[in-house]
């Protein structure tokens, strides 16, 4: 049950983020942008959550996913303070 649910996770992750990109190309609003790199980023960690949990046992993945996650938030942390002007 528990791959499902985590794959479920990236999938949801993923269409956030390409629904927010899609928005941006139309509309050039930042936060938009940044909001959808955020997402696309949360995707990734949740990717690499379901290979280090249920396909690579015995490679240890917790370093990447959680520099992933840093990554996909500071980027969302940068969008709300460049764009609050």
């Amino acid at each position: 049950m528990a791959p499902t649910i985590y794959s479920l996770c990236a999938l949801t992750s993923l269409a956030c983020a390409v629904l927010l990109l899609r928005a941006w190309t139309r509309s050039r609003f930042g936060l938009l942008l940044w909001s959808g790199l955020c997402f696309a980023g949360l995707t990734l960690n949740n990717v690499l959550l379901v290979i280090d949990r249920f396909v690579l046992l015995d490679i240890d993945l917790s370093i990447p996913r959680l520099a992933t996650g840093f990554l996909a938030l500071a980027l969302l942390v940068f969008g709300l303070v460049w764009e609050s002007d």
